[in-house]
């Protein structure tokens, strides 16, 4: 045989190695090692999974937490607006109270000419019906308890008897509620 004729049959002998470790089924360590790398690639993708699972969980927290904080902020400004449409003529009526007063003294006063006095009567009556209208209610004080969250004593007078103690004998300046809270203070005089 020459020389060509032996490599060629090397060459040969060289493929059917190959084929034949080719249809061999696998050993054992490479089945371990396919076997590893399949496990490693699944325990990353069950890693990966996890983490997502994570950052949905924290990104639906945070959204639940700023849902929560969009609600709290509309209730309290509408509210706020429901209060400020209530209590919008507060400082209005505040500024009218002393004409009202001056009202309440002139029909006092007025004894004379009953005319005059029945139509300021009038004017009064149509104010105080458009003011309560609008949540305006006169405080009764005289002859009841002295409550420091409704009254503003201006003097102390001594009790005729021990069971008027505490209590307001006379009203110096009318306390008024806008809406069921104190616009101004009853300027009282309480029983000691």
């Amino acid at each position: 045989m020459t020389q060509e004729e032996k490599e060629i049959e090397q060459e040969k002998n060289n493929q059917q190695d190959t084929e034949a470790k080719a249809e061999q089924p696998e050993t054992e360590p490479e089945k371990q090692k396919e076997h590893k790398k399949r496990h490693e690639r699944h325990s990353e993708h069950d890693h990966k999974v996890q983490e997502m699972g994570e950052k949905l969980a924290e990104m639906n927290d945070k959204y639940v937490r700023l849902y929560s904080e969009y609600e709290n902020y509309r209730k309290r400004t509408n509210t706020e607006k429901a209060e400020l449409i209530v209590n919008g003529s507060k400082d209005m009526i505040k500024a009218i109270l002393p004409v009202v007063d001056d009202m309440e003294r002139a029909l006092t006063a007025m004894s004379d000419d009953e005319g005059a006095k029945e139509g300021v009567q009038l004017i009064y009556n149509k104010m105080m019906n458009i003011l309560s209208q609008k949540g305006l209610k006169p405080m009764e004080a005289k002859g009841v308890k002295f409550d420091e969250n409704l009254h503003e004593a201006v003097t102390q007078f001594p009790a005729a008897d021990e069971g008027q103690k505490g209590t307001v004998v006379d009203v110096v300046e009318k306390g008024y509620f806008l809406n069921d809270k104190v616009l101004r203070y009853a300027k009282v005089v309480v029983a000691i």
